[in-house]
């Protein structure tokens, strides 16, 4: 049984049908835990009503708090989302939040030391204590998975090189690689193209990139491989790309081939967006049902 740990926020989606767990790192490790992996979660909550209710929520999907500190400068997170008519979700969030104020323990350092993959995301990293406390625990780790995350305007160009170079694995989504790729000085590079610079420019060996409908790439070993997404009807978006993300590492971590890893993310991704909230319960025979 592989033990993962996940980094970053815990919050509450504030979905125009109520509100709904998530914060992709949790998002993250409640996937990979359906899948029957050890997952721990590393954040931080305030001291408030919405908080004590995160708590009570992860331990209901048997989720442990055993890393979730409580900030005592800081409310818990609400993050207004906003779903189009296509069912694609945009976010407001605030700052700062109580997922800020994550500080350095020893038992963090002890834990990420054990873990076969450590998960982190981009967003956490917008404040000092949280960001210092990513980088000293990247130090400690054996696996590390980069997350990137934009939601403007809580990135700076260099903390995202900085991070993406102390990763051995790389998801972007497609939108987020072109615009990093642009920053840096060239609009002209095929997908393919920026994914190779990337690898090169920060040592990274494996890289992933979502295109939404259009599937995913993933490059490892110096070799592409594709799938062409599956069609399904969109409900929201929210989570699918975690789900995703958990679904991939999952597969590669227990040995499967590239092609196989891949195909099966997409589809957990894809029904993931067919349904509501980042967590819906998913099923064996519902992957296999898309995968045909």
């Amino acid at each position: 049984m592989k033990q993962i740990v996940c980094y970053g926020e815990v919050l509450w989606d504030m979905l125009p049908t109520g509100k709904k767990l998530g914060g992709a790192p949790l998002n993250v490790a409640l996937r990979m835990q359906a899948f029957g992996c050890r997952t721990k979660v590393i954040s931080c909550i305030g001291k408030d009503v919405a908080g004590n209710d995160i708590a009570v929520q992860m331990k209901k999907y048997n989720a442990t708090t055993d890393h979730l500190q409580v900030s005592q400068n800081y409310d818990t997170s609400e993050v207004l989302v906003t779903l189009n008519d296509s069912g694609s979700a945009s976010y407001e969030i605030k700052r700062p939040c109580a997922w800020d104020d994550i500080h350095l323990l020893e038992k963090d350092i002890t834990l990420v030391k054990s873990a076969d993959a450590f998960i982190y995301g981009s967003l956490v990293a917008r404040q000092l204590t949280s960001r210092d406390t990513l980088f000293a625990l990247l130090k400690a780790s054996q696996f590390k998975v980069f997350d990137v995350n934009l939601r403007p305007p809580h990135y700076e160009l260099k903390t995202l090189m900085d991070l993406m170079k102390q990763a051995d694995f790389i998801k972007f989504n497609d939108d987020e690689i072109f615009e990093l790729s642009a920053a840096i000085g060239d609009k002209k590079m095929s997908l393919e193209d920026s994914i190779s610079f990337f690898a090169q420019e920060t040592q990274t060996p494996s890289i992933c990139v979502t295109m939404g409908a259009h599937g995913a790439v993933l490059f490892q070993d110096n070799k592409f491989v594709y799938n062409k997404g599956y069609h399904i009807e969109v409900i929201d978006t929210v989570g699918a790309g975690d789900s995703f993300l958990a679904t991939l590492i999952y597969q590669l971590l227990n040995s499967e081939d590239a092609v196989t890893a891949l195909d099966n993310a997409c589809a957990v991704g894809a029904i993931v967006a067919s349904k509501e909230g980042a967590n819906p319960i998913i099923n064996n025979k519902e992957i296999q049902e898309i995968m045909k």
